[in-house]
């Protein structure tokens, strides 16, 4: 067992299970569902398809970052304890969390200035963020310091991918991911744009896809030119989706074709989580590789 505490944000939309089994821990983001907050406690108090259900039949969803409060209290639950702590938040570009972490951790110094505590912005989101954090448990299992870890992530947060395309385009208008005048004509002539995660860590449309059988193979060839060793990929690949189920299989078998090394099972496939699927909705698919360092 490590002497430090590897930490995130429950928007890393892994399962419980994984973040027990690797040792990770996280502290909630929070979603409203109409009237009711609900914690983001990794499907627990608000599973992904209660989640969808309620947004198809027309739930009002917003969400609401950790305070500096709880972050405070978070942090501090470990600190007390004589624990060291790496948190990596969700992406500056989406999310103030990041800003609210640093926030805590500056004032937790001169309380605990034996302790340390480093906040890094992950730049990334949803399952791609959570590979991120599998990633650093390996390196903690295989004996990285603490100091080693946190070179290590920052050095390579930026080679992590996102490609993601939604079949549904309501919900990325109300949240202003598209505007009212593209989704409008997106969904007229059935387009689902393609978007990553940019270097700066916010959601950027990049093409304009004619279906979402063509998105989903534009996706996979996106992963043919950025993944690391091209074809002959053989790192970690996450995807996470919110209720299509049909194409969600269909992008994992034609990754498994166009890269070999990663059959037999070796695509892992996640829900999308409360917070992140709050914003998304119903009918978006997200591929996440390691690759060449994103640039733009």
């Amino acid at each position: 067992m490590s002497d430090y505490i590897i930490s995130c944000c429950s928007s890393c939309d892994l399962d419980r299970t994984i973040m027990q089994e690797r040792d990770l821990s996280f502290i909630n983001f929070h979603v409203l569902v109409d009237e009711t907050t609900y914690p983001d406690d990794m499907g627990l108090s608000l599973p992904s398809e209660k989640l969808f259900q309620m947004m198809i039949d027309g739930a009002q969803t917003k969400t609401s970052q950790p305070s500096m409060g709880e972050f405070l209290e978070y942090f501090e639950s470990f600190l007390r304890e004589g624990k060291d702590v790496i948190h990596v938040s969700l992406s500056s570009g989406i999310s103030g969390a990041y800003n609210s972490a640093c926030a805590a951790r500056d004032e937790l110094k001169e309380k605990y200035p034996d302790r340390k505590l480093y906040v890094v912005d992950s730049l990334a989101a949803s399952s791609g963020y959570g590979l991120i954090m599998t990633a650093m448990a390996d390196r903690r299992d295989e004996g990285m310091s603490l100091e080693e870890l946190h070179v290590w992530v920052e050095d390579h947060k930026l080679n992590l991918h996102h490609w993601f395309f939604s079949t549904d385009l309501t919900f990325y208008i109300r949240g202003g991911r598209i505007t009212k005048a593209e989704g409008f004509v997106g969904q007229l002539l059935k387009i689902c744009p393609l978007l990553n995660v940019d270097y700066k860590g916010r959601l950027t449309p990049r093409e304009k896809m004619p279906g979402r059988k063509k998105a989903i193979r534009r996706a996979v060839q996106k992963m043919k030119e950025f993944a690391q060793d091209r074809e002959n990929y053989s790192g970690a690949c996450y995807i996470s989706h919110s209720m299509i189920d049909e194409d969600t299989a269909l992008t994992a078998r034609l990754i498994e074709e166009a890269f070999p090394k990663l059959k037999d099972g070796k695509v892992q496939i996640f829900p999308i989580g409360a917070t992140i699927g709050a914003h998304t909705g119903p009918g978006t698919i997200a591929v996440f590789f390691w690759g060449d360092k994103r640039n733009n």
